[in-house]
């Protein structure tokens, strides 16, 4: 979900594992030569969902850190990309949390229908989260040095 802590724990799990970071939000920002905010409020959400499908289909990458947007789980495409190249995690962020933290998400840019709430984005995005994580792990804010904890010791394990 969008403020689960993604590229915060991310970046910090690459610094402590010295592999590379990847944001793909940045990654489309990059490609559209805008902000996401600017690119989903000029061009539209099917745009936007088109050119982040682009960018992680184009992502040819081999231990490396990615933090996606909340909203690649709509696009198969990527999400089996992800799958074939890495492990995906679902950080499982409690509802309440992520309602505090998008509490104006006017400034963020977050895919969602007009007037659609952080609860019904929740309950639409969950079964996809789900249905792709390989791991999913609990995830708040007072948590975040424990799931990094608890994902360099998955990363560790997987390099054997």
């Amino acid at each position: 979900m969008p403020a689960a802590g993604k590229s915060t724990v991310g970046r910090v799990l690459a610094q402590e594992t010295s592999m590379p970071f990847v944001d793909t939000d940045r990654l489309v920002e990059q490609a559209a030569g805008t902000s996401l905010h600017h690119l989903i409020a000029e061009r539209g959400i099917g745009a936007f969902r088109l050119l982040e499908e682009q960018c992680v289909l184009a992502l040819a990458v081999t231990g490396t850190v990615i933090a996606t947007g909340g909203s690649v789980v709509y696009s198969p495409a990527s999400m089996e990309h992800l799958s074939a190249t890495g492990l995906v995690v679902f950080l499982d962020a409690p509802l309440d949390e992520l309602e505090r933290r998008l509490a104006d998400m006017q400034s963020r840019a977050v895919v969602r229908r007009p007037n659609q709430s952080v609860a019904d984005l929740a309950a639409e995005r969950r079964p996809l989260y789900e249905r792709w994580a390989e791991l999913t792990l609990p995830c708040s804010a007072a948590g975040i040095p424990d799931v990094v904890r608890r994902l360099r010791a998955v990363v560790k394990s997987l390099q054997g």
